[in-house]
C-alpha cells in the first residue's frame, strides 16, 4: 500500500481483483447450491466502472442498474443485455428508451406513471418488455434509518398494506407491451440479521398466492433484493453469505410448497458484498492538531468529498497506518478530512501508532459506496483508482485534474 501510494499519489482507492472474483463466486455458490434457479446481480450503485462490468460479466453475474449512466458503463464493455435489471424510482424517458433499446432483460417497475411510460416506450418500439413490480412490505430491517427502504415510509415500490400494490399488478396484467413476470422487494442494506429476510418472503409470497387467487397471476420470478452486510469493524462480523442464502432459499421453498406455488427464479443482488471488502482507501497526513482533554485530530487529504458515509449516516470504519503497521497502537486519535465542514470526519477515537505528519492513513472495507458517491465539494478533484492482481497494479480510474473540473463551465 505505501508503494501505491508513492506510485499514484493520494487520496487513493485500492481494489483487490482477487478478491472481487472471490466474492463472486462465493454468492453464486451459496445461492446456486440450495436453489439451481438463482440468479446473482451485482448491485452497481455500490461502485461501478468498465473495469468492474467486465470482472461481473466474467463471473456470470448480472447488473442491476439504477440509471441511463449505470447502464451506459454496461454498454460500454457490451455486458449481455438479457442480464441487466432496471432499477429506480423515477426512470425518465429517455432511460427507459436506451434500456428498451439495448434490450435489457428486466426493468423494475416503481410506480403507476412508470408502467404506463414503459408501456408506451415499449410499444412505440415494437418491443413487449419483461418486468418485476417492486412491492414495499412494510418490513423493517433494523439498519440506519437512512439505508431503511422496505418500511411503509419509504419512496420505494408500490405499497401493500393499501392495495396499491395489487392495484399495480392489476394494470401491469393488462398492458399489451410489458410481460410482468414477477415481484422485487428490497428492505434496506447493511442488514445483519436474516429475519428481516424471512418476514419479507412471507410477506411477498402470501401476496403472490392471493394475486394468484384473484387475479391468475403466476409468479415466474421473485426478488428478495440485497443489502447483506459486511464486517466494517473488527468486533461487529458479518453473517456468511451462506447464512443468508440458507435462510432466504430454505424459506423461499418451504413456503411455496405450503402456498402451492411453483419455486419462482430466485434473483438477488449484492453489492456492499461484492465490493466492500475489496476495497482500501489511502490517504496522507497533513496536519495535527491535539486538544489536551479533549480530542487529537489528525486530518488527511481526502475525507467527505470521496467518502460520504460517514457524514450521511454516521457510518464507521477501521484505520491503520500503512508505513508503520507493525508497531503498537498507543494513542487515540480522530480521523478527518480536509473538507470545509464540521461533520468531514473519517474515522472517530481509533488507536493508531504515535501519528506523524507524512503517514499513510489505510482505511479498509472502502470499497463500497464511496468512490459511487464521490462528489467534488470545494472544488477538490476526485481521487485516482487502482486494481491490483497477481502482484500488478494498474489503473481503472485516473485523478481529476482542475482542468477535468472546469471542462464543463462557460465564463
Amino acid at each position: 500500500m505505501v508503494e501505491l501510494a508513492s506510485r499514484f499519489g493520494t487520496p487513493l482507492y485500492v481494489f483487490d481483483e482477487e478478491t472481487l472474483r472471490q466474492n463472486c463466486r462465493q454468492f453464486r455458490q451459496a445461492f446456486v447450491s440450495r436453489y439451481p434457479q438463482s440468479q446473482v446481480l451485482y448491485a452497481s450503485k455500490a461502485f461501478i466502472n468498465p473495469a468492474l462490468a467486465r470482472i461481473m460479466a466474467s463471473e456470470g453475474l448480472g447488473l442491476d442498474v439504477v440509471s441511463g449512466g449505470e447502464l451506459a458503463v454496461a454498454r460500454s464493455v457490451e455486458f449481455p443485455a438479457r442480464n441487466i435489471y432496471f432499477h429506480g424510482n423515477n426512470k425518465t424517458r429517455s432511460e427507459l428508451e436506451q434500456a428498451v433499446q439495448y434490450g435489457i432483460g428486466r426493468v423494475v417497475v416503481d410506480g403507476f406513471n412508470e408502467l404506463s411510460l414503459l408501456n408506451d416506450v415499449a410499444g412505440k418500439r415494437g418491443a413487449v418488455q419483461g418486468t418485476l413490480l417492486r412491492v414495499n412490505p412494510g418490513v423493517d430491517p433494523h439498519t440506519h434509518a437512512h439505508i431503511a427502504t422496505g418500511v411503509v415510509d419509504s419512496k420505494f415500490g408500490f405499497p401493500l398494506r393499501d392495495g396499491q400494490a395489487e392495484e399495480a399488478v392489476r394494470q401491469a396484467i393488462c398492458l399489451p407491451n410489458l410481460n410482468l413476470v414477477g415481484l422485487h422487494c428490497h428492505v434496506g442494506s447493511q442488514i445483519f440479521e436474516v429475519e428481516p429476510y424471512v418476514e419479507a418472503i412471507q410477506v411477498m409470497l402470501s401476496f403472490a398466492a392471493e394475486l394468484r387467487r384473484r387475479h391468475g397471476f403466476e409468479l415466474m420470478e421473485f426478488s428478495p433484493g440485497g443489502g447483506f452486510a459486511v464486517q466494517y469493524l473488527a468486533g461487529l462480523p458479518a453473517p456468511p453469505v451462506a447464512k443468508y442464502a440458507e435462510a432466504i432459499t430454505s424459506n423461499v421453498l418451504s413456503l411455496c410448497k405450503e402456498l402451492d406455488i411453483t419455486p419462482p427464479r430466485l434473483v438477488v443482488e449484492p453489492g456492499r458484498g461484492i465490493v466492500g471488502r475489496a476495497g482500501v482507501a489511502l490517504y496522507s497526513v497533513g496536519s495535527i492538531k491535539d486538544i489536551p482533554g479533549v480530542r487529537k485530530y489528525v486530518s488527511v487529504d481526502g475525507g467527505m468529498g470521496d467518502n460520504i458515509r460517514p457524514a450521511l449516516y454516521e457510518a464507521r470504519y477501521e484505520a491503520v497506518l500503512a508505513n508503520r503497521a507493525g508497531e503498537p497502537a498507543v494513542e487515540r486519535v480522530t480521523v478527518a478530512g480536509r473538507f470545509c465542514e464540521s461533520s468531514d470526519v473519517l474515522v472517530r477515537d481509533v488507536m493508531l501508532p504515535r501519528v506523524q505528519v507524512g503517514d499513510i492513513v489505510a482505511i479498509p472495507v472502502s470499497g463500497a459506496y464511496a468512490p459511487a458517491m464521490a462528489s467534488n465539494y470545494n472544488a477538490v478533484p476526485r481521487p485516482a483508482i487502482v486494481m491490483v492482481n497477481d502482484g500488478e497494479a494498474r489503473l481503472i480510474r485516473r485523478r481529476e485534474t482542475y482542468e477535468d473540473l472546469m471542462s464543463r463551465d462557460n465564463v
